[in-house]
């Protein structure tokens, strides 16, 4: 394929997208290259769920029956680039471990809170973190730490509310204007907070459009 291809060829959302490496320590890294973009959010967020809807694939992100399945940073590229030279993929999405699992190992999860930091603190091509919230709890204790690290790494972030399906119509509103001025003064939040339902595939188009405009701003 040709290496002078741009991003404009082919939609980003438009094309297959595939798995390309699990990432259980920093020097497991893919080199730095394209942009990526990452999706943090308690265990049973449903994170996976999401992902798979955003690209259209089902089975590309596991969606494990017990929750703090997902141990290592995901990386997930759009399909039909060879990665050689400058025949890169445009961007890459990553799934990032789930927190605020329980009954984990209090190693598991010290490792897992490592890996994370490292990767946002050292990480130049990530240009934006999506926070998952579940639209039935709105922003909790563990939430409200994943948040002080991400101003803290000065990492910027976009909180998108989850399973809007669950709840009523006039309770999403509420939602997005309560959660909105929660992050109001939080120095690393894009103040639009999105919502989105996996299963009824509400949200998708302008979490779509929020990412390809995330990755096409000027570095």
């Amino acid at each position: 394929m040709p290496a002078d291809r741009n991003m404009d060829d082919k939609p980003l959302f438009g094309r297959p997208w595939i798995f390309i490496r699990g990432v259980p320590s920093m020097k497991f890294l893919p080199p730095e290259g394209p942009l990526e973009v990452a999706f943090a959010g308690r265990s049973n967020v449903g994170k996976s769920s999401l992902i798979n809807a955003l690209v259209g694939h089902k089975g590309l992100a596991r969606t494990p029956n017990t929750p703090g399945r997902t141990q290592e940073l995901n990386y997930f590229v759009p399909d039909g680039y060879s990665g050689e030279g400058t025949d890169l993929p445009p961007m890459a999405l990553v799934d990032m471990p789930g927190y605020g699992y329980a009954q984990a190992p209090k190693e598991q999860v010290d490792a897992w809170t490592k890996l994370v930091f490292d990767y946002l603190r050292g990480r130049a091509t990530l240009k934006r973190v999506y926070v998952l919230i579940d639209s039935r709890h709105g922003i909790k204790k563990n939430d409200e730490e994943v948040l002080s690290l991400l101003d803290k790494a000065a990492v910027s972030y976009q909180v998108v509310l989850t399973k809007t399906d669950k709840i009523k119509e006039p309770a999403v509103a509420k939602l997005i204007a309560e959660t909105t001025e929660k992050i109001r003064k939080r120095p690393a939040a894009y103040p639009l907070v999105l919502s989105t339902s996996s299963e009824k595939g509400r949200g998708l188009d302008e979490l779509r459009q929020a990412i390809t405009e995330t990755v096409s701003m000027p570095a």
